[in-house]
């Protein structure tokens, strides 16, 4: 069972509103840059319940931005077509990969409907085919993937896992064979990492780790470490690239977002503006805005170039994840609803906010 709301109750809307910055140079607006500023306020959240135990605990985009993937309720993959319905019968299921529950998937950067899904419990990363049913190949691994990420090329996955080195699993030919296959690679794997992400060449790869409060950024494939920003205080959780190739957004337990500034690996700008700690962070397709989903149960969204809060987007509840659409400006994110006395079980919840679909 499940139901589609576009309302927001009493209780969503009472969020606390962001502490306003300082007023930021006329240079830096969008009025100056001549550029039209959306309006996100008009937008209300589209959320759809789905009653489960379990939350959803990762959703993504395909490169194309016609399909949006959940995890995280079952064994089962579900994938919509957004433009068409987001009604919970409406999705196409990919199950039999898995023996446990699925709660990561990543999808191919340069083809629509490849994808991956990863498990902490069954250690398996399986790989798939949007136009069949069945995978196409599965991984076991010695370790539990905790985040899975391709590189620009689609021929490398980093697999970042729980409390052990990352993992990387490369595309190719193995001896004879006449078909790609995806391998474990032999590659030094003493970097412990909680989140793994190539840059836009290919040639790096910015680590984070929970417990650390510097960012690691290592040249790809040497390794060799390129620079180590000092970024949070208690540790960084999330990272996010501007598609635009200026800034490396970061945020940690210490409820900052940082900018840096990708030539100088400098802090270009600090966002101060949120109250909890740091979940997620994604750019919008043209880099002019960042939402941020934290612990609490709304998301921010962020001018990237004055740093000033434009809106804040009350959520059914805290989410770990938020990805925009590679080419409009609506992004997903998604979560759990909390147990409360004289209301319904918990539910989990696929959200969508913002205009185009």
């Amino acid at each position: 069972m499940s139901s589609l709301h576009a309302n927001v109750t009493r209780e969503e809307e009472e969020i606390p509103q962001p502490q306003r910055p300082p007023t930021p140079p006329f240079y830096t607006t969008f009025s100056a840059r001549g550029l039209h500023a959306q309006n996100f306020p008009a937008h209300k959240p589209r959320d759809l319940r789905i009653s489960s135990p379990q939350a959803i605990t990762h959703v993504a985009w395909s490169c194309d931005g016609k399909r949006l993937a959940a995890v995280g309720i079952d064994k089962i993959t579900r994938v919509w077509t957004p433009e068409t319905s987001m009604e919970f019968r409406s999705a196409t299921n990919f199950s039999g990969g898995h023996s446990d529950e699925v709660d990561y998937m990543s999808w191919n950067p340069t083809h629509p409907d490849l994808f991956c899904t990863s498990s902490q419990k069954d250690k398996r990363v399986v790989f798939w085919d949007a136009r069949q049913s069945r995978h196409i190949q599965q991984l076991q691994l010695k370790v539990s993937p905790l985040q899975t990420n391709y590189s620009p090329d689609g021929n490398i996955l980093l697999c970042a896992t729980v409390g052990h080195p990352l993992v990387f699993l490369t595309l190719g030919k193995e001896n004879d064979a006449a078909k790609e296959t995806w391998q474990i690679s032999d590659k030094d794997g003493s970097m412990v990492a909680s989140t793994a992400t190539f840059n836009h060449a290919g040639d790096g790869i910015i680590l984070t780790h929970h417990s650390e409060h510097t960012l690691r950024i290592v040249d790809y494939p040497s390794l060799n470490l390129r620079e180590n920003p000092a970024a949070h205080v208690g540790g960084c959780l999330a990272v996010a690239l501007d598609p635009r190739g200026r800034y490396l957004a970061s945020g940690g337990y210490d409820s900052i977002v940082n900018f840096f500034d990708l030539n100088e690996w400098i802090c270009a700008r600090t966002i101060a503006t949120c109250e909890n700690a740091i979940n997620a962070l994604s750019f919008s397709h043209d880099g002019e805005y960042l939402a941020i989903a934290s612990t609490a149960p709304y998301l921010d969204i962020i001018a990237t170039e004055t740093g000033m809060p434009l809106h804040r987007v009350p959520a059914l509840a805290p989410s770990p994840t938020v990805t925009w659409h590679p080419s409009k400006y609506v992004f997903a994110y998604c979560g759990q609803t909390k147990a409360r006395e004289g209301s319904p079980p918990p539910a989990a919840v696929i959200s969508l906010f913002g205009g185009g679909i």
